[in-house]
């Protein structure tokens, strides 16, 4: 059966609120019912009927047909057993606080991409902007669950108070990337810069192309790990590049140990 699609009518006039349109929360609605939705950002009134064009089809998967910069919080809050397509881009907080189900963007998604999520598959297929996986302001923990994979870069801070999880950064990490790292794991297969893993408590930075170390991390020699090997196999389908990675002989540096100090970064010998 067909999914349940949104074609894009044209570009919205504002910043749009997407979290309403999860399976779930569409489920028992009419099309006209759906098309009344309001989905603003501010005073002005938009709604669903303004933006999109409705085809009716399975609600345990939704796709849409066109993206835009200005598409907040899609997926928001997603559960387990459904899934979103976005043909085209994304804006703000993508699959944020989801908690299970299956996200993919085709484009590039904005900042706090994957926030809070806790059990959700999310792949973006471009690029992704800052704080990925990433608390809002207040919040003490990141994602604490699921697996992201971005198939392009990564903007600053990504996996920062990552709680739970595993993050792949197929393409290159802004500045910082796994800083304040609670536990989880972040394969990361381009260049890297700044204060990488900075008070990393407990996390595994799994890192393809060896940056400048910090001076509180450990270096503990070089290792065949058994578990890694493992692991690998584990993350092929989702990036082979990932499990390349991890198959073969690892140096490791623990840390970071200004902080608990039980984390760990390993780059290939």
């Amino acid at each position: 059966m067909k999914p349940f699609t949104f074609t894009l009518r044209q570009e919205p006039p504002q910043r749009v609120d997407l979290s309403a349109l999860t399976p779930d929360r569409l489920a028992g609605k009419s099309l006209a019912e759906i098309e009344k939705i309001e989905i603003g950002a501010t005073r002005a009134s938009t709604k669903v009927g303004d933006v999109f064009q409705l085809a009716e089809g399975d609600l345990k998967n939704v796709r849409y047909e066109g993206g835009s910069a200005r598409f907040d919080l899609v997926g928001a809050k997603l559960l387990p057993e459904f899934s979103i397509h976005v043909e085209g881009d994304v804006g703000l907080q993508v699959g944020r606080l989801a908690k299970g189900g299956k996200i993919t963007i085709s484009g590039s998604a904005g900042a706090y991409a994957a926030s809070g999520n806790e059990g959700a598959h999310i792949e973006i297929k471009g690029n992704v902007g800052e704080m990925l996986a990433a608390p809002l302001a207040g919040e003490l923990a990141g994602m604490s669950g699921g697996r992201v994979v971005v198939r392009g870069k990564a903007g600053a801070r990504a996996g920062d108070r990552l709680r739970r999880g595993i993050l792949i950064i197929e393409g290159d990490a802004g500045d910082d990337l796994g800083s304040r790292l609670i536990a989880g794991t972040i394969v990361a297969l381009g260049a890297t810069s700044g204060r990488v893993g900075y008070l990393n408590k407990r996390g595994s930075l799994v890192l393809a192309k060896r940056p400048e170390i910090g001076s509180t991390y450990v270096d503990c020699g070089a290792h065949a790990f058994t578990f890694a090997r493992l692991f690998s196999r584990a993350l092929k389908a989702d990036s082979e590049a990932a499990a390349a990675v991890l198959s073969g002989k690892l140096q490791r540096y623990g840390g970071d140990t200004a902080v608990y100090g039980k984390g760990e970064i390993l780059t290939p010998v």
